[in-house]
């Protein structure tokens, strides 16, 4: 069964109170997103250790439910 966006998007938000998150679905299948994630909580760390983040958060549901997630992630500007 697909992932609805807004699911993806619960799922950050409780991780990461403070994001302002743009998703796209890219196929129209449920299966393929992109998401655009602005958070305080990615400051001094790494895009690596952003995007680590943002998985952890979706818990466990990459590669079942949520096939694919490209992510783009940064601080807010200030």
């Amino acid at each position: 069964m697909a992932m609805q966006a807004n699911e993806i998007e619960r799922l950050i938000k409780l991780a990461l109170p403070d994001a302002i998150i743009q998703i796209q679905d890219l196929a129209g299948d449920g299966d393929h997103y992109a998401a655009k994630i602005v958070s305080s909580a990615f400051k001094g760390k790494t895009r690596v250790q952003q995007h680590q983040l943002v998985y952890a958060a979706l818990k466990g549901q990459m590669g079942g439910e949520l096939h694919a997630l490209a992510l783009e992630t940064s601080i807010p500007s200030e």
